[in-house]
């Protein structure tokens, strides 16, 4: 059952009911604002950081679902309703949410009233811009009141929840004109504040929540919207909030339009003001001059809309598959945007106040967006590694706002100094940019520890090396990229940081999956140290990665698929001597994508395995069979019931390695199979079983164990979307960047047909054709470049503005 539909053309989703199976939403912003937005007007905004700089509330958990966000109610003689449906829902004669790049409509209609909302940020603003038009469709006169409404956050979103005793003394606000300022804790100096206001005069104003709901009432039916007057209430303490009341008379065929504004103001350090309490208002002035008229809010969309089609056409794909090319050119690059933009801070999911920033998760987002914005990406590199310890671990997650590690989660999780050189491999693959190797970076922001990237690098490698167990293979620490996997869970000590341990003390768990990623990682290290000179430490990092090879084939084969790892006790995990959990996703896939096993056959029977065991027509498992009891030897991954999260589920994610796994050995009509069946714009079909949004990935599928089987959750924030895009562009469609140019090397299901790519690398425009007449699933017969037939099917780099290639499959 579908709720909706895509609009390719104009780069929308369409969504045709309010009553979708969960909220479907969307993110504003793309610098330093940010809101979240649902199809009923739900979300909140916030400034930098979801946590210390939240500018309204959202009710996480609560019942009705989606409660709180910025709403306008239409009294309409005894009807309100609200062109987003939330809070009132009232019923509506028509309705339409259309989520785009960076902007939300919502186009209704009641009893010949219709509303047209735009929401969006502006580019390099602080705020959100609502454009509310209201339009007499009748052949008469219409009398209405319109009533605007933000209920602010005490700014620390984690205070601001549980700290009541404190904050219901502090709210401040402040009215002038048809501007509501927040101040509050402003007198303590932190030179911020917030403003919500409107192009028009006002008739009336509440900034009371008490005062504008009234007595035991929710959003649904505020007393002052049902008695058509705002109280004129001004917020002590308790709950503040901004609201409007503009009565407007519509002649017949009439409209009029609003401009509200929502906005963040930050004064400089250096000013100083004499009066605890008092505000400068002059960038409040100046923010709101901006946006006053319809002609300066359409030209600020339309510079919106300008930068994403400049930005999403850096890779273009345009084949016969409809589904691929929405999906490659709209959908996966702006979610690959918006992780990065959000990491895992702040989703319908993610409340914005626990993660912030991940290090494992930023790294893997980079491998999706470093191609679109190159320049912030190595900005991202230097923050990610200026949390790393001088051993080479890591802070498993660091707050946005400050760049510090964040000490409440703390390190341990052993995959996590690899995954930095992945990322700086990928942007240096990107850019040619090897002057980021040799960029000073502090350990722990501690600039008196401070070393070239390229050492942070050196340490992340050696962090594995000098960090093996009894097999040889890498320790798991606290956990590996499975951040549930907890094998050393019998220590006396578990909250303790485990990378403190040497290669010979303390807990021994193993874990094949990093032995795959040190595989894989270590031979892009060789790389980076090839082009700085330093033959040396290539030839010494290419000697480990051998003896790692060997320590899998040796210690993590198990017969027909790869061991997940070796527990604390020594013991298997992920092996047919298992009577629960005998096979898991991650090693398959990573194991082979690194090349382990492929020339020796293993890889093969690894992939078939997986097929076999693991494969549902929603995707593949992370384990089976599932746990049934808990194991304190395994930790919470054996918590969850089967078929949820790490126990069983589908955790979409690691669908990707494995069809990646398939493309190495040449199988692609697998590889799009497992694309396909996680991929959004194929499961919109059963979006009533689905639930989450039918244009983004979710980080979760539930298994074959599961009472609902193909439920998704954890949507939007997920290193999904960097991980498919790196496989449909990279290895499915097969135009990847190395340091000598663009290798194109696609592996396609048979039938998919011509194809081609449109690729900005490195300040040329690649206009690519595939041609695949003997409808093979891999192999280059011949690359054509510009007239001229090269060798092997790597483009080289070339200093001219456009370049046209011509490839034969065969």
């Amino acid at each position: 059952m579908k709720y909706g539909y895509f609009d390719d053309k104009n780069m929308e989703y369409v969504i045709t009911t309010p009553t979708t199976p969960l909220p479907w939403i969307n993110y504003l912003g793309s610098d330093e604002f940010f809101s979240l937005i649902s199809n009923t007007c739900g979300g909140y905004s916030f400034y930098k950081d979801a946590k210390l700089l939240r500018l309204t509330r959202y009710r996480y958990n609560n019942v009705p679902t989606d409660t709180g966000g910025k709403y306008y109610y239409i009294k309409d003689g005894d009807t309100v309703w609200n062109p987003g449906w939330q809070p009132t829902k009232t019923p509506l004669d028509s309705y339409e949410c259309r989520h785009g790049l960076g902007y939300s409509r919502f186009h209704s209609s009641k009893n010949e009233i219709e509303a047209s909302l735009l929401c969006f940020v502006p580019q390099k603003d602080s705020c959100e811009i609502n454009k509310l038009t209201l339009t007499n469709k009748s052949n008469q006169a219409k009398e209405l009141t319109l009533f605007s409404f933000v209920e602010w956050c005490l700014w620390n979103a984690d205070d601001d929840m549980k700290n009541f005793q404190r904050n219901l003394s502090t709210g401040e606000v402040e009215i002038e004109g048809s501007v509501i300022y927040h101040k509050t804790e402003y007198r303590e100096r932190r030179n911020h504040y917030a403003i919500f206001s409107v192009n028009s005069p006002i008739d009336g104003f509440d900034t009371s929540r008490d005062d504008f709901l009234g007595p035991y009432r929710g959003f649904d039916s505020p007393v002052a919207v049902e008695s058509g007057k705002c109280t004129g209430s001004i917020a002590s303490g308790w709950s503040p909030i901004a609201s409007h009341e503009i009565n407007i008379t519509l002649a017949p065929g009439e409209s009029r339009e609003f401009i509200f504004l929502l906005g963040y103001i930050e004064n400089p350090k250096e000013e100083k003001f004499t009066e605890p309490g008092i505000i400068n208002k002059a960038r409040a002035y100046d923010l709101i001059q901006r946006y006053q008229t319809s002609e300066q809010v359409d030209k600020a969309l339309a510079d919106l809309q300008e930068y994403w089609q400049k930005l999403l056409s850096r890779y273009q794909v345009h084949s016969a598959n409809d589904k691929v090319n929405r999906m490659v050119n709209i959908w996966n690059q702006y979610q690959c945007m918006v992780t990065f933009n959000m990491s895992r801070s702040a989703s319908y999911y993610e409340s914005g106040i626990g993660r912030g920033m991940g290090f494992r998760d930023s790294c893997q987002d980079l491998l999706g967006f470093v191609h679109l914005i190159p320049e912030r990406a190595r900005e991202r590199i230097i923050d990610i590694a200026s949390t790393q310890f001088e051993d080479g671990s890591a802070y498993h997650q660091y707050q946005p706002l400050t760049k510090r590690g964040n000490s409440d989660i703390g390190s341990g999780f052993n995959d996590d100094p690899l995954w930095l050189i992945a990322c700086t491999s990928a942007y240096v693959r990107e850019t040619g940019d090897t002057s980021i190797l040799t960029e000073t970076v502090p350990f722990e922001n501690d600039w008196d520890k401070a070393a070239p990237l390229m050492e942070h690098l050196k340490r992340s490698l050696n962090f594995t090396i000098t960090h093996k167990g009894p097999h040889g293979l890498p320790l798991i620490g606290r956990a590996d990229w499975n951040d549930c996997l907890n094998l050393n869970c019998f220590s006396e000590h578990p909250g303790e940081s485990f990378q403190t341990y040497g290669p010979s003390e303390g807990p021994v768990a193993e874990s094949v999956f990093i032995a795959g990623m040190f595989v894989k990682y270590g031979e892009e290290y060789a790389q980076l140290a090839e082009l700085m000179g330093d033959h040396d430490e290539a030839a010494r990092a290419r000697s480990e990665v051998a003896t790692m090879y060997n320590a899998v084939l040796n210690y993590g084969w198990d017969g027909e698929w790869f061991l997940r790892a070796y527990d604390a006790y020594g013991n298997k995990v992920g092996s047919k001597e298992c009577e629960e959990g005998q096979i898991y996703i991650e090693p398959q896939g990573f194991c082979v994508l690194a090349g382990i096993g492929v020339k020796e056959g293993l890889a093969q029977k690894a992939l078939k395995s997986v097929k076999e065991k693991l494969d549902t027509k929603y995707g593949i498992m992370i384990l089976q069979p599932a746990y049934t009891r808990y194991h304190l030897e395994l930790g919470e991954i054996t918590s969850y019931p089967p078929g949820y999260k790490e126990n069983a589920g589908i955790f979409c994610h690691n669908n990707p390695w494995v069809s990646i796994a398939e493309t190495v050995v040449g199988n692609g009509n697998r590889a799009f199979e497992i694309y396909s069946k996680t991929c959004p714009a194929y499961v919109e079909e059963f979006s009533e079983i689905h639930r989450t949004e039918p244009y983004v990935y979710s980080q979760m599928i539930a298994g074959a164990d599961a009472p609902r089987h193909g439920e998704a959750k954890n949507s939007w924030l997920t290193g999904t979307a960097a991980w498919t895009f790196v496989n449909i562009s990279q290895y499915i469609l097969g135009l990847r960047p190395t340091h000598s140019g663009l290798m194109i090397d696609p592996c396609v299901p048979e039938g998919f047909g011509d194809f081609c790519l449109e690729r900005y690398y490195r300040g040329t425009n690649y206009h690519i054709q595939v041609k695949n007449p003997s409808n093979v699933q891999k192999g280059v017969k011949e690359v054509i470049v510009d007239g001229e037939v090269i060798e092997g099917n790597i483009i080289p780099i070339v200093d001219r503005k456009d370049v046209f290639v011509e490839v034969i499959m065969g």
